[in-house]
């Protein structure tokens, strides 16, 4: 397991850079935050196709509509608090209903922007994007998963929201992993207890894993990179198999993948789910990794849960 450490960020940055050279319907705007978001990337290669919005969200997702209709594949580029507040009702109302084809990346997402507060810490975000009819919703893993989402997402038709973290997380995915919008990957088998997570806390789900296996608990990890569409199939398959599943946010476990996981197997196989999450709470101002440990996003925090979850299982 690599530990080389890189912002999913720069992942988005890469992956414009290389939609520029392969693809002249690829337009990227920003709204006055290109350096943060990685799309002045892009911008320094692609002038002619870099636009700036300025501090105007609403406006960004107008015009990147405008371009859709206009056969182009716009990348509409902010912080995830701004595009999921702020420019919601465009995203909404212009975008998803009409089904166009724009790229929408949220940066700064989840607690990596802890130091700016709650005003920046965006934590609704997931929950808005993925209640949207025709709206797909990805969080990388990490930088390699980043890129590659970055040029599928340009392969699809329709309205996509991609989030990235501000902060340098582990690269666990090497460049030649798979990766397929909607297609869950199992990183680690295991049949006592499924982990399901999404964006960077996937690592920590994986040290989870490290920790329950010394414990004599074997825990299957699934990266569920989308979270819209949710991919049924793995979660049926860990559901029937292990018996038991812990779903993991770096977000309001209200609405989140928690809830996507839970709506699922109420449905289709009911059997003990165990949320973590942010719980319906702003958070306080502080590093990423002091918010992950008062918050409860560690790994240790993500065995407990683990069996917490299969004591409930063998309760039942």
């Amino acid at each position: 397991m690599s530990m080389k450490m890189l912002p999913t960020r720069d992942g988005y940055g890469h992956g414009l850079i290389e939609l520029g050279a392969t693809n002249p319907d690829v337009i990227v705007l920003d709204a006055d935050l290109a350096k943060s978001t990685r799309s002045d990337w892009f911008q320094a290669k692609y002038p002619d196709r870099f636009f700036d919005i300025g501090i105007a969200e609403q406006d960004m997702i107008g015009t990147a509509a405008g371009l859709a209709l206009g056969g182009k594949i716009p990348f509409a580029t902010t912080y995830a608090v701004f595009v999921a507040g702020r420019a919601w009702d465009q995203v909404r109302t212009t975008v998803c209903y009409s089904k166009l084809n724009v790229k929408i990346a949220g940066a700064h997402g989840g607690i990596s922007a802890g130091g700016d507060g709650a005003t920046h810490q965006s934590l609704e975000d997931i929950a808005v994007m993925r209640v949207l009819p025709n709206m797909t919703v990805i969080i990388p893993g990490d930088a390699n998963e980043a890129k590659k989402a970055t040029i599928a997402v340009s392969k699809i038709d329709g309205p996509c929201y991609l989030r990235f973290a501000r902060e340098a997380t582990p690269v666990f995915t090497e460049e030649s992993d798979p990766f397929e919008i909607g297609k869950a990957i199992v990183l680690r088998p295991g049949k006592d207890v499924t982990i399901i997570a999404a964006g960077p806390l996937v690592y920590e789900a994986l040290l989870a894993h490290d920790q329950l296996a010394a414990e004599g608990i074997s825990a299957r990890v699934i990266n569920m990179h989308t979270i819209k569409p949710l991919d049924e199939a793995a979660v049926l398959a860990a559901a029937q198999e292990t018996g038991a599943v812990v779903t993991i946010d770096e977000a309001q476990m209200a609405g989140g993948l928690g809830s996507a996981v839970a709506e699922f197997l109420v449905n289709h196989c009911p059997i003990p789910v165990e949320r973590v999450g942010i719980n319906d709470t702003f958070l306080e101002c502080g590093l990423p990794e002091e918010l992950a440990v008062k918050y409860e996003l560690t790994a240790k925090d993500f065995a407990c849960a683990a069996k917490k979850v299969i004591a409930r299982k063998t309760l039942g």
